[in-house]
């Protein structure tokens, strides 16, 4: 099968437009890397359809897409609205319930029963993506805020509360999101994302739950709250991976702060070896049209020059009219970027103080060595995928190709940066397993004769231990 493939990944949320076998083979020949399954919507039955999809996918084109789920996270909504919607103007004073009751006009009412507990005088209280804002007056800490219209218009049922200035006490992980993540583990989905991550807390719950479970699943730790931020350093030393969800966190924080976050939560993540989604109106207006602004397409553009292992699409593939031209206009564009763009060979000072620091070191001089000797492939074997994600961090210009026993593994790397992931289990002698993942290469047209290639490996290689071997080989 003909596939699009590209150094940094594509991610894409299922949805009615894109949930038929037919229609994710057609995104994957696309160049997608993997699929996102949105548990704020959906049944477990749909989600558990796309997921033998996507599995079958693999299984007859030797593809490696992986699944992440992603879990709704307490997210406080607007409830029913009477006559679909109900108009509040700026200046005016109206209450809002926290017994999700119907919203009428003059009184809205919201899913989160503790809302009046959390704010308090002074607080904003931002609806649908912020815009709409409320000021509170007055909470009577129980059932009913009094809240002054600061920008008004129509508020319609189920509508997304933020509350920038308040400490939410609902915990990261809901009584249905538990439900899910059971769901999820079940089904060996590779990746699971966190919602609203708060403190490092949030990721070692998770951690804790799948580890009970006895599973391998990643999670990413989904960074829209202004208290993530407060604690990125230590978020991004628990969790597998991050996601930029840049539409919670524009109304949370500013849209202005946005892009120097993304910014620096990337530089941060590259430097920790975690991959990194950017994610949110990447292609938005091709949920209704052909084409993407120029605008999206520059977006596209900076967050690949940032570093961002993978680039999410939301509503554009899950229920746009274009999926299948957006993932080709989004593939198009990363590719032209890697093309053209100083992005690769990058260099870290490591420290000596880590207890990975021999094996780091000879990852890190393995690129080294890829990028002076122009090298067409750096090929890493893995047994828990901690070379690929070490390799993948130095963005070497050459291929990576990592060789791994563990089958699940495959397709959870198909996340990260630059991989591509091959079943093997043949590790016999150093110079038999080399000749022999050599002439895979070739016959599959992956190098060709006369290329340098670089071999890390660890020795003696039938153990399987942390990466101490590095070789030059020519084709």
């Amino acid at each position: 099968m003909n596939i699009t493939f590209n150094k940094t990944k594509v991610l894409a949320t299922v949805g009615p437009a894109s949930n038929t076998f037919e229609r994710l083979l057609a995104l994957v020949q696309e160049g997608v890397d993997a699929f996102r399954l949105n548990f704020s919507h959906g049944e477990h039955a749909e989600h558990l359809e796309v997921i033998h999809h996507v599995r079958e996918i693999n299984r007859q084109f030797g593809t490696n897409v992986c699944l992440v789920q992603d879990l709704q996270g307490p997210k406080i909504r607007i409830g029913d609205v009477e006559n679909g919607g109900v108009e509040i103007k700026g200046g005016e004073e109206i209450l809002l319930r926290c017994d999700g009751s119907l919203s009428v006009p003059g009184r809205l009412a919201t899913n989160y029963t503790h809302l009046a507990k959390d704010v308090k005088p002074g607080d904003a209280i931002l609806i649908d993506d912020g815009k709409l804002e409320l000021r509170v007056l007055h909470t009577d800490n129980d059932q009913e805020i009094r809240c002054e219209v600061i920008y008004g218009g129509v508020v319609k049922p189920r509508k997304g509360i933020n509350l920038p200035d308040t400490k939410v006490s609902a915990p990261s992980l809901t009584e249905k999101d538990l439900r899910d993540l059971h769901f999820g583990l079940d089904h060996d989905i590779e990746w699971v994302a966190l919602s609203f991550v708060r403190t490092v807390q949030d990721i070692y719950e998770i951690k804790r739950i799948i580890e009970e479970r006895g599973k391998d699943t990643r999670v990413i730790a989904k960074i829209e709250k202004p208290e993530a931020i407060r604690n990125i350093d230590a978020i991004i030393e628990a969790t597998d991976a991050i996601m930029v969800a840049r539409g919670d966190l524009g109304v949370e924080v500013g849209m202005e702060q946005v892009p120097m976050i993304q910014k620096m939560v990337v530089e941060k993540s590259n430097l920790a070896a975690k991959p990194v989604i950017i994610a949110t109106q990447m292609m938005e207006s091709m949920i209704v049209n052909p084409r993407p602004t120029r605008a999206e397409t520059n977006d596209i553009a900076n967050a690949v020059i940032d570093g961002a292992d993978c680039l999410m699409l939301s509503a554009e593939t899950a229920v746009g009219a274009y999926p299948i031209e957006t993932i080709r206009s989004m593939s198009l564009t990363i590719q032209t970027v890697e093309t053209q763009a100083d992005i690769f060979n990058k260099t870290y000072v490591l420290s000596p103080h880590s207890p990975h620091f021999c094996n780091d070191s000879l990852v890190a001089n393995a690129c080294n060595l890829a990028r002076d000797t122009n090298a067409s492939a750096v090929i890493g074997m893995t047994k828990s995928g901690y070379t690929a994600f070490q390799l993948a961090k130095y963005r070497p210009k050459s291929n990576i190709f990592i060789f791994t026993e563990n089958e699940q593994l495959l397709t959870t790397l198909n996340l990260v940066w630059g991989v591509r992931g091959f079943h093997y289990n043949k590790f016999e002698s150093t110079d038999n397993t080399i000749a022999d993942i050599k002439d895979f290469l070739l016959e599959r047209g992956f190098i060709e004769k006369g290329d340098v290639f670089i071999n890390t490996a660890s020795m003696p290689i039938n153990e399987q231990k942390r990466t101490n071997m590095i070789k030059l080989s020519i084709a």
